[in-house]
């Protein structure tokens, strides 16, 4: 058959040459569409559930909800792993299927065993799934803050103007300066625009709004009047939050391919009712009427349709609360609460009525700076630097509708930075690859012909492969990528690329030699198909055993074969290719450049060819007069070579360098956020000296970001005593990464003591913890059900282990006891005074947690309350 072959490619020479250029041209298009990635599609089908728990303690979570769910999990159709996260009020479980599950089957299954849920759940209680999401999604974190002014005061919007007053603190004094911007991101070339005038508000003028009288003044400028506000930090935390939640995160979550975005940071804006125990004793009101009567005061209904005539209008009763944040708190103290026959009791004769922050479990910042941070999720199998793209043009255009004083920082982390500079590092690996085969070639053949000829193969043989797996890709209904994986395989299979080439062509050219020298010459044809057909064989048999040495690499299962089947494909797949073109394209291009070649008509090999050959002579009488020391040498470094790779060291994949740092930062557990925040400011502190800047253009951080705690719906269920830092590196800071990490540790220990810091790298961070599912490359996992007998014993093994040479000092994860202050109800005095536990846990949580009682609906600018 593979004679037939080369038969069937010399008869239609003119036709393979076509095809051979048509395939080089169409599959270089095909292989610049391929979606790029850092490593194969890992995405295991794995459903999230996230369940919202408020008032309920760790173990009542545990017992009223993780274990039903649990339990209705286990034994599904598909479900290998079930591991869940329990924390206060927050359960977050994840459910691992199958490789061969749907995504979409999986959620099915899921969402049917919740079903089953109804009833025994506490009531109010909805597990929610989240998002089809990536498994290592977190492509970009992005962030959003205030940026000091050209001076380095605070900056403020002057109402529709575009322009920016400057509020500079100096001691007891305030300054205050007018900017016209010019470029966002470089305050030094705004314009400065004349202040003739600045009169600072009264309490009188400002008409009891709440304001202190030093944050708000008249301007004059050119001879007009501007009223300004100098927010408060807490206001600008909320306005900034406000941003977030409804003019960027809507604008990113339009992008297509994304599966979700997180915010963490700022504050959200609540209308909150204080209320005063003891005036509610004086009016003899309820705490229970106060709330009905908000719940009955933020509601639109409809009336109806007004018919007039041969036209009709939809009626609507207005009766839900704002825009205007003003209007929104006066109306809400007018609210009636109680009735009496000398007078109606309003909200604001027994409570105070508030423009505050929600509370939050979560914080954050950038670079030191107060701010909101977006972490985008991608969805499974999108091409990530495109996404990348299209959500730093999203980004770019949210900016520029915003005030100047706000800046969009979109590159805080990439995943697209690190994926093309992998690419780019083997992809130069392959280029070198390929020019050092081109040297060898021309010294060994020493024709420019041959050593064409022979160089075919390799960007014929890529090109195959491309559209090999552009095939496969409709086969199996996944798109394979170009990532570090494939182009290793290529890499490796480079230097056999060429191989059945080179041998074809030596031998074709061999034989014209020999042809061009005999007294009765063949045609050139039949010498070309001869030298081709007389080594066919040889060939085959040794691609055969090739690709068997790479066979191994399909049976693996799990993370671990769908991360190396794609090398082994890439590989696999281009030797075949390889062995094509030698069978087709090699034969003709000999036929067409050899015969009238010069070098077949010569007498002699190259010279480098014969010399070659006479050091080989001599070496090959050497070896087979003393075979027996040759065997023995030979087997003995055999075996010296198998007990050093015995003890190797073994690691799942090579540590790469990201470009960025994670640091990870663990306070005891029962520290709040407040006390989060003040270690924050410390070590926001020491990367700040770090930090490249015009006076440290060697620095060697570029940004840094910090998330603590979670954020809503974030299936990273951290607790408040713990955070991390992002650290994008300075790759021209001429220092090492392993300097600087040791740098860090050592500091930050010093820094913050008895905090718990570790540090490695993002991607690494998600790979263990898919891996494992825990956030380390090595995890001691201990079982049992006595939390304490645990903790003794996780200290131990603390001990025991932290001075192994090459460990860091090992962090226990936060599975810890935490003070908490009882209430504990007397059912005598229940009974005495006729209150049932539930009325009276209603009373307390309300007064110690509060009550969401409404909503009111937002938009850009004015958001839900």
């Amino acid at each position: 058959m593979l004679n037939a072959v080369i038969r069937f490619a010399l008869r239609y020479r003119l036709l393979v040459v076509v095809m051979s250029l048509a395939l080089m041209v169409y599959g270089s298009y095909l292989a610049t569409t391929m979606p790029i990635d850092v490593f194969p599609d890992l995405d295991r089908p794995r459903v999230i559930i996230i369940t919202e728990c408020p008032g309920l303690a760790t173990e009542e979570v545990e017992s009223l909800i993780t274990q039903p769910i649990e339990i209705a999990l286990l034994g599904a159709n598909g479900v290998q792993a079930v591991r869940s996260q329990t924390t206060a009020g927050l359960n977050v479980i994840y459910i691992e299927f199958d490789w061969s599950t749907e995504i979409r089957a999986a959620r099915q299954t899921v969402q049917e065993r919740l079903q089953t849920l109804a009833g025994i759940l506490p009531e109010g209680i909805r597990p929610q799934m989240t998002p089809p999401a990536s498994i290592m999604g977190q492509i970009v974190i992005a962030g959003v803050y205030r940026q000091p002014g050209p001076q380095g005061g605070e900056l403020f919007p002057l109402g529709k103007t575009g322009f920016l007053a400057e509020l500079v603190q100096l001691g007891e004094k305030r300054q205050v300066s007018i900017w016209k911007p010019i470029e966002r991101h470089r305050p030094e070339s705004w314009q400065s625009i004349p202040l003739e005038k600045i009169e600072w508000l009264t309490s009188d003028d400002l008409q009891s709004t709440g304001l202190p009288p030093e944050r708000r003044a008249m301007l004059t400028i050119s001879g007009q009047s501007h009223e300004v506000t100098f927010a408060t930090a807490e206001s600008q935390q909320m306005a900034l939050r406000a941003i977030g939640d409804w003019v960027i995160r809507p604008r990113l979550l339009k992008v297509t391919g994304v599966a979700e975005v997180f915010l963490q940071g700022g504050d959200r804006k609540q209308y909150q009712v204080l209320i005063d125990p003891t005036a509610l004793l004086e009016y003899g009101v309820s705490l229970q009427e106060v709330e009905q009567a908000l719940k009955e005061s933020n509601i639109n209904t409809s009336g109806g349709f007004a018919a007039t005539g041969e036209t009709e209008r939809p009626i609507r009763v207005l009766g839900r609360l704002g825009p205007d944040s003003r209007v929104v708190l006066e109306d809400l103290r007018k609210v009636p609460i109680k009735v009496n026959e000398d007078r109606t009791v309003l909200l604001s004769q027994v409570a105070r009525v508030v423009e505050g922050p929600q509370f939050k479990r979560g914080d954050g910042s950038v670079n030191g700076r107060p701010g909101v941070v977006f972490t985008i999720v991608k969805q499974p199998h999108v091409d990530t630097r495109s996404l990348t793209d299209r959500l730093t043009a999203a980004l770019q255009e949210s900016e520029a509708s915003l005030p100047a004083d706000i800046v969009i920082n979109s590159e805080l982390f990439r995943l697209k930075n690190f994926i093309d500079r992998g690419i780019f590092n083997v992809g130069e690996a392959l280029v070198i690859g390929a020019v050092l085969v081109l040297i060898i070639l021309f010294l060994f053949l020493l024709n420019f012909r041959t050593t064409f000829i022979t160089l075919t193969a390799i960007p014929l043989s890529l090109v195959i492969t491309t559209l090999v797996f552009r095939i496969l890709g409709y086969i199996t209904g996944t798109h394979l990528s170009i990532n570090v994986m494939t182009l290793g395989g290529i890499a490796v299979a480079m230097g056999e690329l060429v191989d059945d080439a080179i041998v074809d062509v030596e031998n074709i050219f061999r034989r014209l030699k020999e042809n061009n020298s005999s007294a009765t010459p063949k045609s050139a044809l039949q010498v070309v198909y001869d030298a081709s057909k007389e080594i066919r064989s040889a060939i085959v048999f040794g691609t055969a055993v090739v690709i068997l040495v790479f066979l191994p690499l399909f049976a693996l299962s799990g993370v671990e074969g769908r991360l190396f089947a794609p090398l082994g494909v890439a590989y696999i797949v281009s030797i075949l290719a390889s062995l094509v073109v030698s069978l087709t394209v090699t034969p003709v291009l000999s036929y067409y450049l050899l015969p009238q070649s010069k070098a077949t008509h010569a007498e002699h090999d190259g010279r480098l060819l014969r010399v070659l050959k006479w050091m080989a002579s001599y070496l090959i009488h050497f070896s087979m007069a003393r075979p027996y020391w040759l065997l023995l040498i030979t087997w003995s470094l055999v075996g010296f070579a198998a007990w050093e790779m015995a003890h190797l060291g073994r690691n799942f994949l090579p540590q790469f360098d990201e470009g960025s740092i994670l640091v990870n930062v663990t306070l005891p557990a029962g520290s709040s956020l407040q006390a989060s925040n003040q270690i924050s400011g410390i070590i926001d502190a020491k990367f700040r000296a770090m930090q490249q800047s015009a006076k440290n253009p060697h620095g060697e951080i570029i940004h840094f970001v910090r998330r603590t705690g979670r954020a809503e719906m974030d299936e990273h269920a951290a607790p408040v005593n713990a955070g991390e830092y992002i650290l994008s590196m300075n790759p021209d800071s001429g220092r090492h990464r392993e300097d600087i990490i040791k740098q860090l540790l050592a500091e930050l220990r010093d820094e913050a003591p008895g905090v718990d810091i570790e540090v490695e790298q993002p991607l690494a961070h998600l790979i263990s913890h898919m891996v494992s599912g825990v956030y380390a490359q090595i995890a001691i996992k201990i079982n049992g059900d006595d939390l304490d007998t645990l903790q003794q014993l996780s200290e131990r093994v603390k001990t025991t282990i932290q001075n192994v040479p090459g460990v860091t000092p090992p962090v226990v994860e936060s599975i810890r006891q935490t003070e908490e202050l009882h209430i504990r109800l007397r059912p005598d005095d229940l009974a005495l005074h006729g209150l049932t536990r539930g009325y009276v846990a209603q009373v307390l949580q309300t007064a110690l947690q509060g009550e969401v009682v409404s909503h009111r609906s937002g938009c850009a600018g004015y958001p839900r309350d």
